[in-house]
């Protein structure tokens, strides 16, 4: 995965060690972290990066979600929506609320 190679559109090369991104986390969480992060002599950087292997880890360990099906017993559509279009039924459905 690491390094990348990166090549402009001059030819210039450079090589790539790791990705930085921007994430919005609230303000008591990372205060907590930050304390937490300083108390045990660690960077945030390296906080944030085990948080997350815990989590990857522990949701890849789950497979994937099981949704069930949801039926209704009964002869499908009322008279005046069969053989309607979605946008029919969807108009119907939102009627006299504003939408």
């Amino acid at each position: 995965m690491f390094p990348y190679i990166w090549v402009d559109e001059y030819g210039y090369i450079a090589y790539i060690l790791g990705m930085k991104t921007t994430i919005d986390i609230s303000d008591s969480i990372l205060l907590k972290a930050k304390q937490l992060a300083r108390e045990q002599n660690v960077t945030l950087r390296s906080f944030v990066e085990e948080g997350l292997r815990k989590v990857i880890e522990e949701r890849s360990a789950r497979g994937p979600c099981q949704v069930r099906p949801v039926t209704f017993r009964g002869e499908g559509f009322s008279p005046e929506f069969q053989g309607a279009t979605w946008a029919r039924i969807r108009d119907a459905a939102y009627e006299g609320r504003g939408a």
